[in-house]
């Protein structure tokens, strides 16, 4: 518990040193000065117009998608008992990303709010469908099955989304910059939106921490200490979509946050899931803020979309992680 509290302690320092980089360095830079006069003495600069409209709710933005993603990757690898699983890997943020674009392109006026709803009917359905054609097979590696199903519904997704952009043209520029994962013009109705969702989907799945160990140990443990398999499954599945549905309607599919981190905390503090759990969100948060501010500086002064930076760090990681599972034979 020691190590864990000094984990948590320097997590929150580094996270609040990001957080100001976040909102200090772009194509103007801001002093500390000037955030401080921005945030308590607004005065109508432009500065403050920036900080104030801009900076401060893409921050907010980013800090609680890389939080909702990496909780809802913590709680699928427990549930699954899959190293592998992410709400990306196993189809979620296809199935949300592929709904928004639906209602983006067939009804565009529609508030983000409503994409939110949109969003969770995708990546439920996604789940249903990965798990209903995973259970066909035959043979006791689950979790593999999963994998290799939620990848290819993922990819089926990924051409449909492609295929409704293409004969829509006019929402393309719109929409394939979102689709490559973005936070960038997210406004303080994103913000706002993004927190309503996420505080009580990451208080639930903290809630969750000594239920997500059990799991993570199998099913006939997790039986005979008393738990309710089945149920204790569904809900948590449910936080999982709320978690994931929300950060992809705002931001679009960000991938291999949900895969890296939890990894990342274990590898830190061991398997307890009442620590994983809250300590993925503290570095889910750190990392997409450190790819957002590396995505700004790629292609400077042009932003590339966090989602490909992401992507970029997580390739390789997904590939050391299935040749290491094959190494063990599992």
């Amino acid at each position: 518990m020691g190590k864990a509290l000094w984990i948590s302690a320097a997590g929150l320092i580094i996270l609040l040193f990001v957080l100001f980089l976040s909102v200090s360095l772009g194509s103007t830079n801001l002093s500390l000065s000037t955030i401080w006069a921005s945030i308590f003495h607004n005065d109508g600069s432009r500065a403050h117009i920036i900080l104030q409209n801009v900076r401060i709710p893409r921050m907010i933005v980013t800090a609680f998608v890389g939080a909702n993603l990496a909780v809802a990757g913590a709680l699928m690898q427990a549930v699954t008992r899959n190293v592998l699983a992410s709400p990306g890997i196993f189809g979620i943020n296809a199935g949300a990303a592929a709904a928004v674009v639906f209602l983006t392109v067939q009804v565009p006026f529609l508030s983000s709010g409503n994409m939110v709803y949109a969003a969770f009917v995708g990546g439920a359905s996604a789940a249903v469908v990965v798990y209903a054609m995973a259970s066909v097979f035959k043979g006791n590696h689950m979790e593999v099955h999963l994998a290799l199903t939620g990848v290819a519904v993922q990819a089926i997704l990924s051409a449909l989304t492609q295929g409704m952009i293409i004969f829509n043209e006019t929402q393309m520029d719109r929409v394939l910059f979102w689709l490559a994962g973005s936070v960038s013009s997210r406004k303080w109705e994103h913000a706002e939106l993004i927190m309503l969702w996420s505080v009580p989907a990451l208080l639930a799945a903290f809630s969750f921490g000594r239920a997500a160990s059990v799991l993570s140990l199998g099913e006939e443990l997790a039986r005979a200490l008393g738990q309710r398999i089945m149920i204790t499954r569904s809900l948590m599945a449910i936080i999982v979509i709320v978690l994931a549905g929300v950060s992809v309607s705002i931001a679009g599919p960000i991938g291999f946050v949900g895969l890296i981190v939890p990894h990342i905390v274990r590898y830190l503090i061991g398997v307890d899931y009442r620590l994983v759990l809250p300590l993925s969100a503290l570095f889910g948060s750190i990392m997409l803020v450190l790819a957002d501010l590396a995505s700004r500086y790629i292609v400077f002064p042009y932003e590339t979309p966090v989602g490909v930076v992401t992507a970029l760090i997580g390739t390789p990681f997904f590939i050391y992680l299935a040749r290491r599972r094959k190494k063990e034979g599992k």
